[in-house]
């Protein structure tokens, strides 16, 4: 992989980590159309590196509290992270190149990504409409008064993000706010679960890695890591103003569009090479 390239997937990773677009649909979708079809666990992990070290940083006030004061949201988040870790466990045994674990999988996970994208399109799209229903922000709840049984169906919305083009943020804040909570704390909540979720994905990953040797140089995955946290610092930033907004229903304009049009793209090529065949 070149420069550009990495700094394209970094850019990507940042942004698309927390902004409800999916990470692992777009770079499933630029690592296809940019034609970078070799694997590179090695750089999915220092990607994920820097991206959760941005949420350790940027969540460190609320982190610091969990650990002093409130720790009862920590098994909450425990009970919040079974799913997806049962489910992503399995999965990768039997379809990583339907789930995009590799950030390189090509056609099946770009695929996936490119019908998903606007499903999570529709989530955003029907949070408005959630929010009438529930009326004033004030009167609803703080993610503190989340029982395990909700826990558990925000980490059962969250599982649903191991399909490339599922946004992991996007479908634990819309499953934090159908069930009653504020969108700031739907928000915290799901960042907060989304730590052991990208350290475990970073886990898994780290075991292919090991198996077969790095062959990225250092400085590459270095700047790789740096490039995905500064941008996610600021992703960051900018969602808790479009919650702030009530515009989460924005990111819909993008994610439809794109998944709709990707998806023609690829059934194209492979109609393309089925007939070249």
């Amino acid at each position: 992989m070149d420069w550009i390239g990495l700094l394209i997937l970094a850019v990507v990773q940042g942004i698309a980590e927390f902004l409800p677009i999916s990470s692992s649909g777009h770079l499933a979708l630029g690592a296809y159309f940019l034609g970078l079809s070799e694997g590179q666990d090695e750089l999915s992990i220092v990607l994920h590196g820097g991206t959760l070290l941005s949420i350790l940083c940027f969540y460190h006030r609320r982190i610091w509290a969990l650990l002093q004061e409130d720790r009862r949201v920590i098994p909450l988040l425990i009970v919040g992270t079974i799913p997806a870790g049962v489910l992503g466990i399995f999965l990768k045994k039997i379809a990583p190149e339907w789930l995009g674990f590799n950030l390189m999988d090509g056609f099946p996970a770009a695929l996936t990504a490119g019908l998903m994208l606007p499903i999570t399109g529709l989530l955003m799209l029907s949070i408005p409409m959630l929010r009438q229903r529930q009326g004033d922000e004030e009167s609803l709840r703080d993610y503190q008064t989340l029982s395990y049984g909700q826990a558990f169906l925000i980490g059962c919305f969250q599982s649903f993000a191991l399909l490339p083009g599922i946004s992991r943020s996007g479908s634990t804040i819309f499953a934090g706010i159908l069930l009653g909570l504020r969108s700031q704390a739907a928000a915290t909540f799901s960042f907060l679960l989304a730590i052991p979720a990208i350290g475990g994905a970073m886990t898994l990953e780290l075991k292919d890695v090991i198996e077969r040797g790095s062959t990225t140089p250092p400085a590459m995955l270095a700047v790789g890591a740096a490039v995905a946290f500064v941008v996610g610092w600021i992703a960051l930033s900018l969602l808790s103003r479009f919650i702030n907004q009530g515009r989460l229903h924005w990111f819909a304009y993008w994610t439809i569009p794109v998944g709709m049009i990707a998806t023609i793209l690829l059934l194209r090529d492979f109609m393309l090479a089925e007939l070249v065949e």
